[in-house]
This record gives C-alpha cells, structure tokens and sequence, in this order.
C-alpha cells in the first residue's frame, strides 16, 4: 500500500494565535505548541491540524494534507509521482517527503524516522 490515508492538514496563517482560537471554537486541542506553530487534535478522532505561522506578507499561504506512509523506503505508489522533496528525516522526529499532484498542489508525506540519515 502506498499510503494508509490522510494524517493531518498544514495550515499556514498570519496570526497563529487567531487561528489556534478559531480551531479550539471548533473542539480541537493544542497538544504541541511552540509560539509560532502547533499540532491540535480533535477529541473524538481524526486527523490532526498542523498550525504554521507565516509571517511574510509577501508568500502565499500553503494548506495541504499530510498523507501517512508506513515505510519510507518501501514507499511505492501505483503509478509514477513527481517528487518536490525526496523523503529525509526531520527535526520533529519522523521522515518528511512532498510529492505534487497533476495540477502541481504539494502532498506531504509522513513516515517513522529512516534508520540512516540520508540527505536528499
């Protein structure tokens, strides 16, 4: 299997404290926060909403869904994909890949943390 379905949603905002409010009017949780981004959980389930503030007026504001993968090496879709960025541990403690669909939108990868440490 390639994937095992949707894991969260990246949201970039303006004002992170603005939009933890609106998501905590709707149930959900901050259960990691750092000031400036945080990952907030609904308590009855469902994939989790990554909050990431994006100060710079001038880039655009990314929305994406964050796709769970159970194997980063053994990652194998059915048909080919376009890769943006090939899977590489990151800091958060799990492998982050970005592949893009037909029309160029940015689908993130999540797997467990690769046993080497290979840089793409």
């Amino acid at each position: 299997m390639a994937t095992s379905g949707i894991k969260g949603l990246y949201i970039e905002t303006r004002d992170y404290e603005a939009t933890g409010a609106f998501w905590k009017s709707l149930g959900f949780r901050a259960v990691f926060e750092t000031g400036h981004s945080g990952q907030w959980l609904h308590p009855t389930g469902g994939p989790y909403v990554f909050i990431n503030e994006q100060p710079d007026p001038e880039q655009p504001l990314d929305t994406h869904p964050i796709l769970s993968v159970s194997d980063a090496d053994g990652f194998a879709p059915e048909g080919p994909v376009q890769w943006a960025k090939r899977f590489q541990n990151e800091h958060w403690g799990e492998a982050h890949a970005m592949i893009t669909d037909p029309d160029g939108r940015v689908v993130a990868l999540q797997a467990p943390r690769m046993k080497d440490e290979r840089e793409t």
